[in-house]
């Protein structure tokens, strides 16, 4: 018996940098470097056959113009994660590192796992927009927090002063930010009806509501146990023989664990139904951390749901 065998995707793999991107074409085996720009981008998309799959790293945004090139063109593209891709190549022997190298490798990466990789979809500007604004409102966060711990510490009474301006400054941009998130929700009716229904659960505040909404879009559209995975809180397993040690939550997006985290501080102390679940598990014997992490779990699979339903009835009324 023939064994079926999924056929080799034709894929160009691209490594981006600011300046130029080098891409890797597996079917001629040729290298190319072009200028990371539009013009140039919109050239060399054209000139692919719409059959080919483009596969590209995240690298802080200078990735956008290939993708926004790649979709106006029809031309399926994915948006890889560069720990994977690095283990990928790692795994095939190879430490040297250089652009060509690692542009050959993303083609490798999608010719052997191209069935499982999501094609990158473009989003609204808005969402970007509101992104960013989260984003930048959790590092001005962090950086007051570790301004104001350097004010505990003791010594450096001379630099005191300078520092206590610093943590103003930030006070007053985190403050700017958070109006600026107000507004751009306020204006955008399907992000809006989101944060509301975030916001109706007992211990998710106007942050953590424009946060989850901001950084989890796909909420509504995917199942509990996806949210849960895509949140970096699903548990994984850590067996070996005999051995069934502690599962451990990995992964996820760091900004959504941090605002998810906070929220289930909240509802542990205001949200009925999640402080017995709680207690419960405490009671049971499981480490407060380990608490607070399910009800984090249930807190994404709840908004998950809500807005899933809430999609559906909007739906049903529109029709």
């Amino acid at each position: 018996m023939t064994a079926s065998v999924t056929p080799v995707p034709h894929v160009i793999g691209c490594d981006v940098g600011k300046a130029e991107i080098v891409a890797f074409d597996s079917r001629t085996g040729r290298t190319a470097a072009l200028p990371n720009r539009p013009d140039a981008l919109e050239g060399f998309i054209g000139s692919l056959p719409r059959t080919c799959l483009v596969v590209c790293e995240a690298t802080g945004g200078y990735e956008a113009e290939l993708l926004l090139a790649a979709a106006a063109a029809a031309i399926p593209v994915h948006r890889a994660d560069a720990r994977r891709v690095k283990a990928f190549i790692r795994s095939l022997g190879r430490i040297a590192k250089t652009d060509a190298i690692d542009a050959k490798g993303l083609a490798r990466y999608g010719q052997e796992r191209h069935a499982v990789l999501p094609r990158w979809q473009p989003r609204a500007a808005a969402l970007d927009d509101l992104q960013t604004l989260v984003r930048l409102r959790a590092r001005l966060v962090r950086h007051r927090a570790a301004l104001t711990n350097q004010i505990k510490a003791p010594g450096g009474a001379i630099a005191k002063n300078r520092l206590h301006a610093l943590v103003q400054a930030a006070t007053d941009q985190i403050a700017s930010i958070e109006t600026d998130i107000a507004g751009l929700v306020e204006c955008q009716p399907a992000i809006a009806r989101a944060v509301a229904i975030i916001r109706d659960i007992p211990g998710c505040g106007p942050v953590t509501a424009a946060t989850v909404a901001a950084l989890m879009p796909e909420l509504g559209s995917i199942t509990g146990r996806q949210a849960a995975s895509l949140a970096g809180l699903a548990p994984h397993p850590h067996q070996s023989g005999q051995r069934d040690g502690y599962r451990r939550t990995r992964g996820g997006r760091p900004e959504l664990k941090r605002a998810l985290f906070m929220a289930a501080m909240a509802a542990r102390n205001h949200n009925p139904s999640l402080a017995e679940v709680y207690k419960r598990l405490v009671a049971n014997g499981k480490k407060p951390i380990v608490a607070i992490t399910a009800l984090m779990r249930k807190l994404i699979t709840i908004i998950n749901a809500r807005i899933r339903d809430a999609n559906a009835q909007n739906t049903v009324q529109l029709s």
